[in-house]
Formats: structure tokens, sequence, C-alpha cells
């Protein structure tokens, strides 16, 4: 993409924040990020976003190229590059020409015979931190300007809300289809057993201890089959709350 002038810039990152805001998940976040990266940031050939685990492990979650996946698994091989350095530590980090890096030689010499030359990543950052990086690429040396890194800053800043938005939405759904369900669940066995709402609750709390089954899982089994696991049958929470009971 050649050179964007402040109106076009803006124009350009304001429908990138609108798109972004229609993706419904993630998956479809993360995509739609490195999909405008390269139709947006001057330079790219190439863009991958990488993401941070809970255990801190970063991982390769979207690519325009499989050639991506493949520079980034010689960072991982090698413990050292680029996307990782944007990841844990710097803000912007900007490879004229990889067959002249010095910082990382290894990677630099593995993302070379790939046929990569230059590389910029940007730290993905929100409040609570660090979400990982994106990263830019082109088989051309010196592809990457001054102006790259510009547009590259204000495009991350606007993909790190739309990933953290896209999370936060994801927890939300999730934790109310766990509710949904665990209600649903409670009012089966209070029906079945005359028990209380306390009851039916214990009651699925023991039986996924008993069978090492998540809770949401005990609950979406009862409500699609009506039935809860044979052992649960045993239950000493079922001593007071049996069939005509109350």
């Amino acid at each position: 993409m050649g050179h964007i002038g402040g109106d076009d810039l803006a124009v350009a990152l304001s429908e990138l924040a609108r798109s972004l805001q229609s993706e419904q998940d993630e998956r479809h976040t993360l995509d739609a990020i490195t999909a405008a990266a390269v139709d947006t940031v001057p330079g790219t050939q190439y863009a991958g976003l990488m993401v941070v685990g809970h255990h801190r492990e970063a991982d390769t979650r979207a690519a325009t190229d499989d050639l991506v996946r493949q520079v980034d698994q010689a960072q991982y091989d090698t413990g050292e590059g680029p996307c990782l350095e944007a990841v844990h530590r710097a803000e912007i980090v900007r490879l004229p020409d990889l067959t002249r890096e010095g910082r990382w030689p290894a990677f630099a010499r593995r993302a070379a015979d790939l046929g990569i030359r230059s590389m910029l990543s940007f730290q993905l950052y929100v409040e609570a931190g660090s979400l990982g990086a994106l990263n830019l690429y082109s088989r051309a040396p010196e592809a990457f300007t001054d102006e790259s890194e510009h547009v590259g800053h204000l495009f991350a800043a606007h993909a790190a809300v739309a990933l953290s938005g896209a999370r936060r939405q994801e927890r939300c759904g999730h934790t109310i289809e766990t509710r949904d369900l665990i209600g649903q669940a409670k009012g089966i066995l209070m029906e079945r057993y005359s028990a209380t709402a306390d009851q039916a609750f214990r009651l699925l709390i023991e039986v996924s201890r008993r069978t090492g089954t998540r809770l949401i899982d005990v609950a979406r089994h009862l409500t699609d089959t009506g039935q809860l696991r044979p052992d649960a049958l045993t239950s000493p929470v079922l001593a007071d709350a049996q069939p005509g009971a109350h």
C-alpha cells in the first residue's frame, strides 16, 4: 500500500473499528485484524497475530499465509525474534533486512531462508496487560518505513481494543450459557425430587466431584438426556430429597 494521507488514514481506521466491532467472536476478530493489516499498513505482504495464552506462552492464532506460521515457528524453536520481543518487552520492533540482522542471528537465518527479508511487530496492549503482537512481513528488504510504523502503531491500538472486547464478549457469553444450563438442571432436579434449589445445586456439585466431570458438563448431560450419572442416585444429598418427600 502506498502513502496514506491524514484524512485517508482517519477514514481507514474508522472503517476498521466498525468492521472489527461487527465480528462475532475472537476467531473472526483475529482473522479480520490480519486481513485488514495487509490492506492498511504500507509495505505489508503478510500479517499474523501472536497471542499470549493462560500460561504466558505465545502462539500464532491467525495468519494471512502459511509462510507466517513457518516464520513464527522459527521464533518458537530458537526462542528469539521480533514477535517474541514485541509480545514480552518492546512496543515496536522493526527489522529492515534479515540477512543483516545481528540481534537474533539464529532466527534471522531461518526466516531469510524462508524468503522473508523484513518484519515489523507491534505489541498489542490493553490496560490488563499485553495480549500478544501484531506481526507484519515482507519478502522485500527495507519494506517498512517510518510511515509504516506510524500507521501500524495506530492500527495495532485499534486491534488491541477489538481483540480485548471480543474476549470479554465471549467470556460473557460462556458465563450466561453456564448460568442458564445450571439453572435448567436445578429445575429438573427440584421437580423430580421435590428438592430445594440448594439441594439440587449440591447434588450437581457432588456428581461433578464423584465423576471428575465439569459442573457445566454435568448440567448439560442432565438437560440433554434427562438423566444424571448412575452413581449420583446413591448420593446422600438425595436422602432428604426423594420424590414425594416434600
